[in-house]
């Protein structure tokens, strides 16, 4: 078909180009779903899709992962002005890295990206972040609750072309499945991202076919400058002033005394936003620091969050949004400071950008959510000398609304992942579920409840397993607002086979032994509650009685 390129460029024309953008995002994130192998990409779908215009800004995604999806623009950014400029990408390159001090996130979530060429002309670049089962360090899954450095936790991939003019470097993933406890699923999981890279470039080759290179420019350059007036205009409507929250993240493992401050100081200035984080506390000696790329995303979601808005996230609603944080803290740490659990902190700067929002924007924003992805592993090893590795990522209950209650056993936000069913774990694991539900009275309560935290438990039929930990809201339980309690924290125990009670283990731990017929449990948080409970309606709390959210003595 021919180029279809009328002058001037109309809003319908950008309306079609950018939900066609979306479209290949969607499709390369389908190629992922229905081609990978572990759990934790095909069923808990913990990967993102970013498409990005010809000079890697960001301009269309995949519903997944805002976690990802907010600091994947900035990676690619720092490959390009530190790594490997724009000019040295060819066609049929596909670069790769997984370096948290290079734009990455933590090890395990290894970012690849690929530039589209049409005619000789670059005209897009697609990427993919997926979330790998393991690749190395110094426990199952590659949470290493106990690192005190980067080196200890895993396989380290700095920006280099994995593929180059189409030829792949095949000693990269060698080396990648070599240093992995569990290569078959890695492996199958990587070689379903690259299809996926392989989708999207060809999707946005037909999209250039048809409207032409200068035609998509045009309409990219609109998409996010249309993304930038409505976030701009959607933070114009708050009143001008510095606000003010502050929240704490348990411990960091390690040094299990030592709370760890997050401090935001929001600044409303006309229509944009200044986040400073310079209160927060310095960087931990365990794995819960954040490099300033993962401390920006969880910024930028909890503004978007707090917004309520329907605004397209793309590069254009990110240019409002400014934040700051002096090199060394909790929330900007320096290499080598280990970031595996990295999502523990990330959540805190979420919900104390929320708790700033909240004295701005008084009676429009919730309590606090669950904030923790609630991560574990356990390495089983089978009797006939194999090992599998279980990994999985809970969630909790979402914080009361000034208007309604919150969500039960519901993930969404910051990381935005799906659940693992029980059946499809005990057919490809040694393992039982002994339990999988909410727990009653773990909302916060309110004129609005807080939504219930979940509680899952199982048993390991294989004769040892080790177990590692990275979790959170132990301690600093999600708080409440306008008078409303905090919802219930999380507790992690283990009953011993043939004890008669279950002992309680700290939040955050790594190589804990497990025999056969011992039982794990985990108990996430419950969501903050709004407003004076004493308020709450007589049809409320005979619904909440009756369906077994509360009980009696609550």
């Amino acid at each position: 078909m021919g180029e279809f390129n009328p002058t001037p460029l109309g809003p319908i024309q950008v309306e079609i180009i950018r939900n066609a953008l979306v479209a290949a995002a969607e499709e390369m994130s389908v190629t992922v779903w229905r081609t990978s192998r572990s759990s934790v990409v095909r069923e808990i779908l913990d990967y993102s899709i970013t498409v990005f215009d010809a000079e890697g800004r960001s301009t269309a995604q995949s519903a997944a992962m805002p976690v990802h999806l907010n600091s994947m623009p900035t990676c690619l950014e720092e490959i390009l002005a530190n790594h490997i400029p724009i000019e040295e990408w060819h066609d049929g390159d596909i670069i790769i890295t997984n370096d948290p001090y290079a734009g990455g996130q933590h090890l395990p979530d290894i970012q690849t990206f690929k530039p589209v060429f049409l005619d000789g002309e670059r005209i897009a670049i697609a990427g993919i972040l997926v979330h790998h089962l393991d690749v190395g360090g110094g426990a199952a899954g590659s949470y290493d609750a106990g690192a005190t450095e980067i080196y200890q936790e895993g396989f380290r991939i700095p920006p280099l072309k994995l593929a180059e003019g189409g030829k792949r470097n095949e000693a990269v993933i060698k080396l990648l499945l070599r240093n992995s406890r569990e290569p078959v699923n890695v492996g199958g999981d990587f070689a379903s991202q690259l299809a996926a890279l392989d989708t999207g470039v060809a999707n946005l080759q037909r999209i250039g076919r048809r409207y032409g290179a200068a035609t998509l420019k045009a309409a990219t350059d609109r998409i996010q400058a249309q993304s930038e007036a409505a976030m701009r205009a959607a933070i114009a409507r708050i009143p001008d002033g510095t606000y003010r929250f502050h929240d704490f993240v348990d411990d960091d493992g390690i040094e299990r005394d030592r709370p760890l401050k997050v401090d935001v100081a929001l600044t409303v200035d006309g229509d944009s936003v200044i986040v400073d984080l310079g209160g927060s506390s310095d960087q931990a000696v365990g794995p819960v620091n954040c490099t300033l790329n993962m401390s920006r995303s969880a910024v930028i979601c909890g503004v978007m969050m707090a917004l309520g808005a329907d605004i397209p996230a793309n590069a254009g609603c990110y240019r409002p949004v400014i934040v700051k944080a002096p090199e060394g803290l909790v929330v900007n740490a320096r290499s080598p400071a280990p970031v595996a659990n990295r999502m523990a902190t990330g959540h805190r700067i979420v919900t104390t950008v929320l708790g700033a929002f909240a004295e701005a924007m008084p009676g429009q924003v919730p309590a606090a959510y669950y904030g923790v992805s609630y991560a574990y592993a356990l390495n089983c090893f089978l009797a006939d000398g194999r090992r599998q590795v279980y990994f999985d990522l809970e969630c909790g209950g979402w914080g009361a609304h000034p208007e309604e209650d919150g969500a039960s056993g519901f993930s969404c936000g910051f990381h935005n992942i799906a659940n693992a069913p029980i059946e499809m774990l005990e057919n490809t694991l040694p393992l039982t579920f002994t339990e999988y539900g909410l727990v009653p009275d773990s909302g916060g309560l309110g004129r609005t409840r807080g939504g219930l935290g979940l509680a899952r438990a199982f048993r390991l039929d294989a004769p040892q397993g080790v177990f590692a930990a990275n979790l959170e809201r132990f301690k600093f339980a999600p708080y409440g607002l306008a008078g409303g309690e905090a919802g219930r924290p999380g507790r992690l125990t283990i009953t011993r086979k043939g004890s008669p009670a279950p002992e309680d283990l700290p939040s955050k731990l790594v190589d804990l032994k497990v025999s056969r017929g011992d039982v794990l449990r985990l108990q996430t948080a419950g969501g903050g509650g709004y407003g004076d409970p004493a308020e709450r309606s007589q049809t409320s709390v005979v619904r909440d009685l009756t369906e077994g959210y509360t009980t009696d003595a609550a």
